[in-house]
């Protein structure tokens, strides 16, 4: 008799081996997201880390990589003052 796991499609069983990360790019000191003042995790922008600037990557908010350093809260104050003054 076939176990319930067995009668998954492979859709829901790889959904079980999906697991989140929390420190993701909006929370990355190398994410330059397009709204500085109003990013969030659906948020788009260059990663400008020296091993990926050359591929021009486009990320979002919640999108991470094992680059990932925390950007301090007096940076992300910066670059929205930075950007409240360029508009």
């Amino acid at each position: 008799m076939p176990t319930a796991s067995s009668q998954e499609s492979e859709p829901q069983k790889s959904l079980k081996r999906i697991t989140w990360q929390y420190e993701n790019c909006l929370s990355c000191v190398w994410f330059r997201p397009n709204d500085p003042i109003n990013a969030d995790l659906l948020e788009r922008g260059q990663c400008v880390h020296s091993k990926l600037k050359a591929y021009n990557l486009i990320v979002s908010g919640r999108d991470w990589c094992n680059l990932f350093t925390e950007i301090p809260q007096k940076s992300i104050d910066a670059l929205q003052e930075k950007a409240m003054k360029e508009e």
